[in-house]
């Protein structure tokens, strides 16, 4: 028989997992507190952490601008399979969130991005990104250097750079998908930027986009800096289904 403690404990855990909200929202949540953390905070393959809509940042911080940074900068270090829910991630470090491998982020937050918000290095299969928003991006929000998909849905963002990006100079290089479903955006140089040449493919649908360009293609390459081909979907690369650009 469990004692009153254990059900305390496991119906305050099913309320927490219960607040989980991954719809579409466009206002951006006021932390419950602030956790700062001396170094990454690391999910274990298969393991799931709510954040309990805690602000959780570095401190130190490790923002250097837009100087590459490393996982040692991220706040969470997610292993393969590990999910992470309901956080709000600070201003004061390099990287947010890194993925080694599969992972899924539920209703996380980003308040003003420094490098990069999350970054998939996955070697193969499909990582979500569902609800949450960012804002405050001078570069990328979503980095995929890995291979594999990166599939997100019902996902905010203002004043940004590229909403997502397969990693145009990575020493390896693959043919990367990317699908955004029901996704709202206000004042973004685009949502996608994809690499042509290497067999990548996005697909946008359901989508509002104001202010911002929907997908740019590129050509990848493995040292130096990659070249922009074209700057509008092409409906192979990058295709799209019912996306505004105004009136919504």
């Amino acid at each position: 028989m469990l004692s009153k403690i254990a059900i305390v404990a496991s119906l305050a855990g099913l309320a927490a997992s219960a607040t989980t909200n991954t719809n579409l929202q466009t206002t951006f949540p006021k932390p419950s507190s602030t956790t700062n953390l001396a170094a990454v905070k690391t999910i274990a393959a298969g393991q799931s952490f709510d954040g309990e809509m805690k602000q959780w940042d570095r401190n130190p911080s490790t923002c250097n601008d837009q100087a590459e940074g490393g996982d040692a900068d991220a706040v969470f270090l997610l292993e393969e399979g590990a999910t992470l829910s309901n956080a709000v991630i600070g201003p004061n470090n390099g990287e947010g969130v890194h993925c080694l491998g599969t992972c899924t982020l539920n209703n996380i937050w980003w308040t003003d991005v420094c490098e990069d918000a999350a970054t998939f290095k996955q070697k193969s299969g499909t990582s979500y990104v569902n609800g949450g928003g960012a804002r405050k991006a001078d570069d990328k929000v979503l980095q995929h250097n890995g291979a594999g998909t990166v599939a997100v849905k019902n996902f905010y963002a203002e004043d940004i750079g590229k909403l997502y990006r397969s990693c145009g100079n990575c020493g390896t290089q693959y043919a990367r998908k990317s699908t955004f479903d029901n996704v709202r955006i206000k004042g973004a140089s685009v949502l996608a930027g994809v690499n042509g040449n290497l067999g990548d493919t996005t697909s946008i649908k359901n989508s509002c986009l104001l202010d911002s360009k929907i997908c740019w293609l590129y050509k990848g390459v493995t040292s130096g800096e990659p070249s922009k081909t074209a700057s509008a979907p092409d409906g192979k690369a990058c295709a799209t289904s019912a996306v505004q650009t105004s009136g919504c």
